[in-house]
């Protein structure tokens, strides 16, 4: 059963996994298995959030290829279980590869075929946004590449990128 605080998070985590572009009932159970102490099944998952059997389902599969929860075996029980991503910097990353992959490298060969296939009907100005645009995108995509190379290097990155943040 969940209390209310941890309901708040919940909620609160499926709001922010909207704003991400994440489903809200995925991001729930996300947070949901992150904060159990347990390995948890589909039905108490189902049950504890609210969500149909076949939603839960669908959600710990996604999860599953994400990298954010693992299925594990309990003596004893022949229904699957799961447990959150042990390294939350792993969680982190993994996350942010598959932001990456999904959303912002789709973006970014669109952009390029657009500019590659406009032609001077596109116009002047319009072309010239396009191509600034790709300009500052293919900078953060250089960036992004650079820091989802290696996880290791991207969390030495991270701590010395901390250094210039207030306290």
């Amino acid at each position: 059963m969940i209390n209310e605080e941890l309901e708040r998070f919940i909620e609160a985590w499926g709001s922010m996994g909207v704003l991400w572009g994440i489903n809200r009932s995925m991001a729930r159970v996300q947070a949901f298995v992150l904060l159990s102490e347990k390995p948890v099944d589909l039905d108490q998952v189902s049950k504890d959030l609210n969500i149909s059997r076949g939603n839960a389902s669908m959600c710990l599969k996604e999860l599953r290829n994400w990298g954010v929860i693992h299925r594990v075996h309990v003596s004893g029980d022949r229904r699957d279980f799961y447990v959150a991503e042990p390294d939350i910097w792993k969680m982190f990353f993994k996350i942010a590869v598959e932001r990456k992959k999904r959303e912002f490298d789709p973006s970014m060969h669109a952009l390029r075929h657009l500019i590659a296939e406009s032609g001077p009907e596109t116009g002047e100005t319009v072309q010239e946004r396009l191509t600034q645009m790709e300009e500052i995108l293919s900078t953060i995509d250089g960036i992004m590449n650079k820091f989802l190379q290696d996880e290791k290097k991207s969390r030495t990155m991270l701590e010395f990128f901390k250094t210039f943040s207030p306290k």
